[in-house]
């Protein structure tokens, strides 16, 4: 705890020069929940500390409300100085249209290649060998959140495994508890869905599938059982009436609910209301089965701009958010692990320490933003929305669908 303090201590006071001609730099972003925003305060008070000012441009709604509007102000010639995008391939016409800054100089000024692992993350924000955004952290979905109180109050054992989980359903539901919270934005259910992928099918399935675009697998048996378990989520969550994913953390967290799937980014939520890992709220990497996590997150990319005291200043927030102490500082707080290999994280919790430990193991998988366009993602949530909200629609029905989603994917 003593060298996380000194972290802290000297989170502030990075290694770079004050900017002699300081400048406000509007910063867009989806962090808005008690969690994120206590984590993009980080960076904030870490930009400012280099003397430029941090014009805060958070969009409520998640990604696929925010994303839309930041891309219509970069290409309508009305950029910010900095946004977020999920790490993979959501600005990649962006880049190819050029108006995306090039970080290469930087990059290899600072080793970032040397630094950030895993590789494939800066790998996400190179395109023709040219670097054009920068990493912040590694964000993996493959976690099951756990209620204690509310299995506690159900009168049984906190599940080890989906399994488990599936099977206390009925003594959540007598016990007056929704056994899975899921919100109403589609990318949850679409998240849910590739959670239970690698969990259920495998790793080389969900590879099979996303990456290599076979739908013949996507159409065979094993997706079949993924199916399955998918038709068990959507029962089990069937009296889960809230829209945002942090409000469905919620009901976990006041044990309302007995579960959640969803990213690490949770555990901010967890953080916030002063709950304890292994005490509070118990935590299932890749659902207790298959022990994987994603090597997703979010990247910030840096949109051309006229002015020059505003372009300097973006060089600055570049380097600033991938500053050892801002790392640390940052990544605690927003529940993800920071993109950093050389950074000292001793202060994470019990479930961050889980996930340090499957990513030395080198148990990891591709996010599915690094391997799908937008367009595919765009078309599995509209099939997952209603998937989860027509019970008349078969798991048969849905796979079919599926398989022809991934025979056109690009």
């Amino acid at each position: 705890m003593n060298t996380f303090k000194h972290f802290l201590a000297g989170a502030s006071v990075l290694a770079l020069s004050v900017t002699a001609n300081a400048a406000e730099l509007e910063v867009t972003h989806w962090w808005t929940s008690g969690g994120e925003a206590a984590a993009v305060a980080e960076f904030a008070k870490a930009f400012e500390a280099t003397g430029n000012t941090w014009v805060d441009g958070a969009i409520a709604g998640g990604g696929s409300t925010a994303r839309p509007v930041m891309v219509s102000r970069i290409t309508g010639g009305s950029p910010m100085g900095a946004t977020q995008f999920n790490t993979g391939r959501q600005a990649e016409e962006l880049v190819e249209a050029g108006l995306m800054r090039d970080f290469t100089e930087l990059a290899e000024k600072e080793n970032w290649k040397e630094v950030i692992r895993p590789a494939n993350l800066l790998e996400g924000c190179t395109v023709d060998g040219k670097v054009y955004c920068v990493p912040v952290n590694i964000h993996s979905w493959q976690w099951l959140w756990l209620s204690n109180k509310a299995f506690e109050d159900a009168g049984v054992p906190v599940p080890t495994n989906w399994d488990e989980f599936v099977a206390a359903g009925p003594a959540l539901e007598k016990a007056g508890k929704i056994p899975l919270a899921i919100g109403g934005q589609s990318w949850q259910t679409t998240g849910t869905f590739n959670v239970l992928i690698p969990a259920i099918a495998g790793k080389d399935v969900f590879l099979k599938v996303y990456q290599d675009h076979d739908a013949e697998v996507a159409a065979g048996p094993e997706i079949a059982k993924v199916f399955k378990a998918a038709d068990d989520a959507r029962r089990l969550s069937a009296k889960s009436n809230v829209q945002d994913w942090n409000q469905a953390t919620n009901l976990v967290i006041t044990g309302q609910a007995g579960g959640q799937i969803m990213g690490d980014w949770a555990q901010g939520e967890f953080q916030v209301a002063g709950q304890v890992a292994g005490k509070d709220y118990t935590c299932l990497p890749g659902l207790g089965v298959n022990e994987l996590i994603s090597t997703g997150g979010d990247s910030f990319y840096f949109p051309k701009l006229d002015d020059a005291d505003k372009t300097a200043a973006q060089e600055v927030l570049a380097s600033t958010m991938l500053n050892p102490q801002t790392q640390v500082a940052f990544n605690l707080k927003k529940g993800s692990v920071p993109v950093r290999g050389d950074v000292d994280v001793s202060a994470a919790n019990d479930c961050m320490k889980k996930g340090l430990d499957i990513l030395a193991k080198g148990n990891i998988i591709p996010d599915t933003n690094q391997l799908n366009t937008e367009d595919t993602n765009n078309q599995l949530n509209d099939l997952f929305v209603e998937f989860f909200k027509t019970p008349s629609m078969t798991p048969e029905e849905a796979q079919k669908r599926y398989a022809d989603i991934i025979a056109s994917a690009d």
